[in-house]
């Protein structure tokens, strides 16, 4: 039997389909499109917030060294509000300048790292190290929710085509039939599961590869920015105890 006396434009059509499927592989659908809804939602912002971050950090390391001294860059930094990099500054500066006041007049001049005795550089080099960590999670938040939908959207999918390739021979089993009248339309509403799930899965998996890579090149940044300012620190401190 020809295929087409049954299968007609207005009834091999996805969304005809997925009207007429059954109410597991209906519930596995809209599952589907809610992971595939939040991660697009995901996608979109963290792009956007990941490629502020790349270039204000950017800016502000090539402002960094730019500067005179540090007070100069924290000025600088306070404005870059979207940098990662500057706001890990402003965390070393802030606990530089706490260091320092004891040895300074304790107003708002400038802070001179050659103030910082050898227990405050610890105290500076820890506040660094809690600004990264900071910067790193803020950088990966909702990143994993597109691994979870990129490893169980394909089974969740396999989930709705078996269910539904289940009751199309239960159906045939009622009917006596196995024709391709009878199969055809049930194992193609089964397999859209299949289809969907592998639609929610392929974008997620991609995205989240790449911003774990954009993270990791930005957190090596951040640790190169770290050692330079505490290797500024470390130079002041040294000679203010070598004279």
């Amino acid at each position: 039997m020809d295929a087409n006396l049954f299968m007609t434009p207005e009834t091999s059509g996805i969304f005809y389909m997925m009207g007429n499927a059954g109410p597991v592989v209906k519930l596995v659908l809209l599952l589907l499109f809610f992971f595939s809804i939040t991660s697009w939602a995901i996608i979109f912002i963290k792009f956007r917030y990941v490629k502020k971050a790349y270039g204000e950090s950017e800016d502000f390391t090539d402002l960094f060294w730019q500067c005179r001294n540090l007070s100069d860059a924290f000025s600088k930094a306070r404005v870059l509000k979207q940098s990662p990099v500057a706001r890990v500054f402003v965390a070393g500066y802030l606990e530089v300048k706490r260091a320092s006041e004891p040895a300074g007049d304790g107003g708002e001049g400038e802070v001179r790292p050659s103030q910082v005795d050898f227990r405050g550089f610890g105290n500076v080099k820890r506040a660094l190290r809690r600004a990264i960590s900071l910067e790193v999670r803020r950088l990966s938040q909702l990143v994993p929710f597109l691994a979870t939908a990129g490893n169980t959207a394909p089974f969740i999918g396999l989930f709705g085509t078996v269910w539904g390739i289940m009751n199309t021979f239960h159906g045939i089993g009622n009917t006596g039939s196995a024709s391709l009248a009878v199969v055809a339309p049930g194992i193609s509403e089964a397999l859209v599961a299949t289809a969907a799930g592998l639609a929610v899965a392929i974008p997620s998996v991609i995205a989240y590869n790449y911003f774990i890579d954009k993270i990791r090149v930005l957190d090596s940044e951040l640790q190169s920015f770290a050692s330079d300012l505490l290797n500024i620190i470390e130079r002041d401190l040294h000679k203010k105890r070598g004279m």
